[in-house]
């Protein structure tokens, strides 16, 4: 029902679980707040919050990065 929030997944659910969100920019201190608040007036319990961005990954930039890998 959030705009900014482009997709959403829980995982780890055995334990408490968490929950992954894919949000735009401009709204990730907004929606962590607002998540964090209606989460906490709902269970009782403090949930925490962390802000992550997304890289590019590993990757391979010449066959010469690969001189000793594998040794």
């Amino acid at each position: 029902s959030e705009p900014a929030v482009l997709g959403a997944r829980m995982t780890g659910a055995g334990f408490g679980g968490s929950v992954g969100l894919l949000v735009e920019r401009d709204a990730v201190e907004d929606i962590g707040r607002r998540l964090v608040e209606r989460y906490r007036a709902e269970t009782g319990i403090e949930p925490e919050a962390y802000v992550c961005a997304a890289g590019d990954g590993v990757q391979v930039t010449s066959p010469t990065d690969l001189d000793g890998v594998g040794d």
